[in-house]
């Protein structure tokens, strides 16, 4: 998948901190493979692009919707994240 995330003014810092961290990090595993997430960052910092190994859609929908079960995941989208979008992939041959 591809995850378009724009941040509310000034929450890309907090928000790219809580997931970095260990706990952010363990949400994220719920969802994709972490090690293969190839993300891009607006200079701005008003969004961010990433392209995700999704193993779980539906845990990332939730997430993506800022609907996660996780109090703390909610809380930190309802306070940074303005919306996400996201595009299923498919690999093409050139």
């Amino acid at each position: 998948m591809l995850a378009m995330v724009a941040f509310k003014e000034g929450m890309f810092d907090k928000f790219m901190g809580w997931f970095q961290s260990e706990e952010g990090m363990e949400i994220r595993k719920t969802i994709a493979h972490v090690e293969q997430t190839r993300p891009g960052f607006a200079p701005d910092k008003s969004y961010a692009m990433m392209k995700v190994t999704v193993h779980n859609e539906e845990n990332m929908r939730q997430f993506a919707s800022g609907n996660h079960p996780n109090p703390n995941a909610k809380a930190m989208f309802d306070d940074c994240v303005d919306n996400v979008q996201l595009w299923d992939l498919s690999k093409t041959e050139v």
